[in-house]
């Protein structure tokens, strides 16, 4: 998909803008969201990943808003949807 205007924010390198692919992994109650530029190699964390998500079910909710926000461009991040992404994930303790 082309982003809009602005591009997506990532934690690694800042706004990539253009041809993108976004892809959204859902595991431990966990959404992690990453972007690439599509054919490439690289994938990069969008800013706002990894979040809290109660569901498989949600996650594809999420990557839905995330989809309309790479669209909508202006450096965009990781939407927060009511009831669905509850913030970052708690920090979990080695056992």
């Amino acid at each position: 998909m082309f982003s809009g205007r602005g591009g997506v924010l990532t934690e690694e390198v800042g706004v990539l803008s253009g041809d993108l692919t976004v892809h959204t992994t859902w595991a431990d109650d966990t959404a992690q969201v990453t972007v690439q530029y599509s054919g490439a190699i690289d994938w990069f964390t969008m800013s706002g990943s990894p979040v809290a998500c109660r569901s498989e079910e949600d996650s594809r909710r999420l990557h839905d808003a995330v989809v309309q926000a790479v669209r909508a461009g202006e450096a965009a991040t990781v939407p927060v949807l009511p009831g669905i992404a509850t913030g970052k994930p708690a920090e979990r303790t080695p056992e």
